[in-house]
This record gives structure tokens, sequence and C-alpha cells, in this order.
């Protein structure tokens, strides 16, 4: 089992990876504390929503997995090399648990909460199906064979792809509305924050043991913090910059008008 060799590089890994699941789990309460005061979800693209709970279950899965079995972990280290360090730490599954949780709950808000016109797309719910069919298919080709490492990988990938493109339909709403009125800037900035403490955990144990393994061995962690780093930057572009001040061009719902005043 592979080791620290520095004391002072395993505490700034134990600090960052802290810092990571802070950020990221306290990310998803403006959003919920804004929809509840607004009690509207007018504003937050409900496929952003339905996307993120995929992610985050088969991210779940992956990291309670590669964190709590010895037979996953045996069949890493044997890929990856006896000495190397699992590239998944507490605070990784914590997290995931966490965003499970919460995204559900936001899930829920949009259910009883002033929707507008709002609905999840038939496109959404085709990608979700379509992803839990796969996984599906993974499991019944893994369980034979006890490929309990090329399963959960399954479920990075799964969580790799839903990363990519949860953030496309926020994006766009925000562009064909001229706004980011009801989608909480708060959540956007705790979570740059975590995607590059995240990275930097990851990095400072690959320095630590002088192997990248630890990149290209858990490579869905490594997408989620560059492709999470990329569309938060976006965001806060069309924020901050874009539609700084600018109300919605012929907003989805009248109510919306008298929330204007609720951006964070």
């Amino acid at each position: 089992m592979g080791s620290w060799n520095s004391v002072q590089l395993e505490v700034l890994y134990t600090v960052l990876g802290w810092v990571a699941f802070v950020s990221w789990s306290i990310s998803f309460y403006p959003q919920v504390f804004l929809n509840f005061r607004r009690k509207s979800v007018v504003g937050l693209n409900f496929d952003f929503v339905v996307l993120n709970l995929t992610k985050h279950s088969s991210y779940l899965i992956y990291n309670a997995s590669l964190f709590f079995s010895s037979a996953v972990q045996t069949q890493y280290r044997s890929k990856f090399g006896s000495n190397e360090m699992i590239p998944v730490a507490a605070n990784d599954v914590a997290f995931s648990i966490h965003a499970v949780l919460l995204t559900a709950f936001t899930l829920l808000q949009i259910a009883i909460y002033d929707r507008g016109n709002q609905k999840v797309s038939r496109i959404s719910i085709g990608i979700v199906s379509v992803a839990w069919l796969a996984a599906a298919v993974c499991v019944f080709i893994a369980i034979p064979k006890h490929s309990w490492l090329w399963l959960i990988s399954c479920f990075s990938d799964i969580q790799v792809v839903m990363t990519i493109i949860k953030y496309i339909p926020q994006a766009i709403l925000n562009f064909q509305r001229k706004s980011t009125i009801g989608f909480s800037i708060g959540n956007i900035l705790l979570d740059f924050l975590g995607g590059v403490t995240n990275y930097g955990q990851m990095a400072v144990q690959s320095i630590d043991q002088n192997s990248w393994v630890n990149f290209y061995g858990n490579i869905g962690k490594t997408m989620i913090s560059l492709v999470s780093i990329f569309f938060d930057i976006l965001f806060m572009f069309q924020h901050y910059v874009l539609y700084r001040n600018k109300k919605a061009v012929s907003p989805p719902n009248p109510a919306e008008n008298r929330q204007d005043s609720d951006i964070p």
C-alpha cells in the first residue's frame, strides 16, 4: 500500500481535500435558499438538475466502491501498481453523499415551487435513461468476470459525460433570457473554489508520489475539476459581464419580474 513521503504534503493534501468538500457541499445551498426565498424556480434549468442527479449518483457509486471495497482496491493496484495510493479520499465519499441528497432536495423544490412554463426536456430524460441503461448493461457484463474495477470505471465515465453536458442547458437558458436571474452565482463561486482545490489536491499527491498515475488512474476526478472550472468561468462571465444588471427578455413567468431584486 502506498504511503506519503512528506508529512507537509500529506497535511496540505488533507486541507485541500476538505476545503474542496466544504466548498462543493456549501455550493448547493445558495440555490436552495434562493428558490425558497423567491418561492420560484424560474430561471433554474431543470435539465441541469436532472442531469446533475445522475452525475452525482454515478460519482457516489464510483467513490464509495473504490474507497470501501478491498476487491476494487486490489484490482486498482494490480492495474496501476502495488505502491499506488487509492485516488479517492474520505472527503470525496462525503461530498458525493451530500451532493445526491441536496440535488434530490432541489428537485423537490422544482416540484412544489412556481415553475412558470419550464419543464424537463425530453432530450434530458432520454440522456438519463440511456445512461442508466448503459450502467445496467455494464453490471451484467462485469458480474460473471468479477471485473469490479472496470464496472466502477463505467460509472466514472457516466459521471464524466454528465459533468460535460449538465452545464450546457443552464448556459443556454441564461443566453436565451439574457439574464442569470433565478440562477445563484453563489453556487458557481463556491463550485469554482471546490474545483480548483480538488485539482490542487490531486497535484499534491502526484508531487509527493513522483507519479502522475493519480490523474490518468482517476480520469473522472480529473475531468470533473477541469470541466467544472471551465463552465464556472463561463457562468461568472455571463453574470458579471454579459448580463450584469439586466432583466430577462420575455421572462417565462410574470412572477419573475417581482423577484428581480432577489439576485444574490
